[in-house]
């Protein structure tokens, strides 16, 4: 998994599995939000999978999915309120990390 960090507050990345957030916990993220509808490709976990996950190892999970009608008003708010309220560093993730990004530079979050 190829992490890339935007800030010291925001990271995003691709595609993670359920199994990767162990390892995410254990190198300092405190939230992780999902970008991507379920069901966008064959063999996607869901993100009720990685929400499960997320839940037994102590780190907060939010699904903001970003389709293909876009970016809207209230996702940007909705992300931005979870970057300041996160405990420590957000990764957020998508297919390929590149509308997570897109969403973090329109919500202008640190």
């Amino acid at each position: 998994m190829q992490i890339y960090k935007l800030t010291d507050a925001c990271c995003v990345a691709g595609q993670i599995q359920p199994a990767d957030v162990e390892a995410l916990k254990n190198n300092g993220f405190a939230t992780v939000v999902c970008n991507r509808p379920d069901g966008e490709d064959l063999g996607q976990p869901t993100a009720a999978s990685v929400a499960a996950a997320c839940e037994s190892h102590g780190v907060a999970f939010h699904h903001l999915p970003i389709s293909n009608t876009g970016i809207s008003a209230e996702m940007v708010e909705r992300f931005q309120k979870i970057v300041a309220e996160s405990d420590g560093t957000v990764l957020a993730y998508c297919r390929s990390g590149q509308r997570s990004s897109v969403l973090w530079q329109q919500s202008g979050s640190p």
